[in-house]
């Protein structure tokens, strides 16, 4: 049985949605952006920025379910113009080892939520199974 979770330290969700939901074998997070921040407000518009402060939050709530950014099978990443793909990936790879990056999937979404630049949702396997 899934287990749905809202994380204290995050707005709860202004629509029908958990930050994470964990089954037997995977953690699921929901989109994140800076918007879903409190210090986001600092860093929109600036995609590696924004990417950093993603990517940490993600890797902060991974950690809390006894996980890592290691576990990550899967990012979905949304970009509010997608000629920024090269800047978010010089981010992005930072966080995880050379050769060992999470299938992925990149798209243009120009409307993100909280006039975000970047939006990342994943898929990560759980911690000791």
């Amino acid at each position: 049985m899934p287990t749905f979770i809202n994380d204290p330290t995050l707005p709860k969700p202004a629509f029908p949605a958990s930050h994470m939901v964990i089954d037997d074998h995977y953690v699921f997070i929901s989109g994140l952006t800076v918007t879903d921040l409190s210090n986001g407000k600092a860093a929109r518009g600036d995609v590696k920025q924004e990417t950093r402060l993603v990517m940490r939050e993600l890797e902060r709530m991974l950690e809390q379910e006894g996980g890592s950014l290691a576990d990550i099978v899967r990012v979905d990443i949304h970009l509010a113009d997608l000629k920024q793909i090269n800047a978010l990936d010089s981010m992005y790879a930072e966080f995880f080892e050379p050769g060992r990056y999470p299938a992925r999937t990149c798209t243009e979404s120009p409307n993100i939520c909280g006039g975000s630049s970047v939006e990342v949702t994943l898929m990560a396997k759980r911690a000791n199974l």
